[in-house]
């Protein structure tokens, strides 16, 4: 009798973890963040324009930011490029590049035949900022508040519509929309 049952609640569990992971209302692009809620890591990195210069934290202190995970080999970053050189002309937030485990010149090249979005981009060649901010892969957004919180993280391409239904609600939140 019991070596009959063993195989059926088996079964029983794993059709439980398949529903589960089937869910309409699952976000299969909210990874879970240690940062959410709790300042975001610290770092200082060689800008990606001018290596003698460097980027961190300090620059997107006092508002709400926008820390954008990229690289050259990304799909999913050329598919979102032009989203955010749109979001950067609408005015509505500030935006900092990490860019991340790439080759330097391709990164620069990209960003001058493609466009800058970016108020600053820090160069991450080794991935260590990336592993400390609990990178997964490129493309990957964080929406850093005033107050230096991790408040949101979307990993894959941006577009419109993923702004206004997942970002917006933060910014309005905080008074910051323009």
């Amino acid at each position: 009798m019991w070596k009959y049952s063993v195989p059926v609640v088996l079964f029983a569990l794993l059709m439980l973890m398949l529903v589960k992971g089937l869910d309409p209302e699952r976000d299969v692009n909210a990874l879970p963040s240690p940062f959410l809620g709790k300042p975001a890591p610290q770092f200082e990195l060689p800008s990606l324009a001018d290596p003698s210069k460097s980027v961190s934290n300090a620059d997107f202190e006092n508002g709400m930011a926008l820390v954008n995970v990229w690289a050259t080999w990304c799909v999913g970053c050329r598919q979102e490029h032009d989203f955010l050189l749109q979001l950067k002309e609408s005015g509505s937030i500030r935006m900092f590049g990490l860019n991340w485990r790439d080759n330097e010149v391709e990164a620069r090249r990209w960003l001058q035949d493609l466009g800058d979005p970016y108020l600053a981009t820090a160069y991450d060649g080794d991935g260590r900022a990336g592993i400390n901010w609990g990178v997964y892969g490129a493309p990957e957004t964080f929406l850093v508040g005033p107050d230096g919180t991790v408040l949101y993280k979307h990993l894959g391409p941006l577009n419109w519509s993923l702004w206004r239904e997942r970002f917006v609600p933060y910014l309005e939140s905080s008074g910051s929309t323009q």
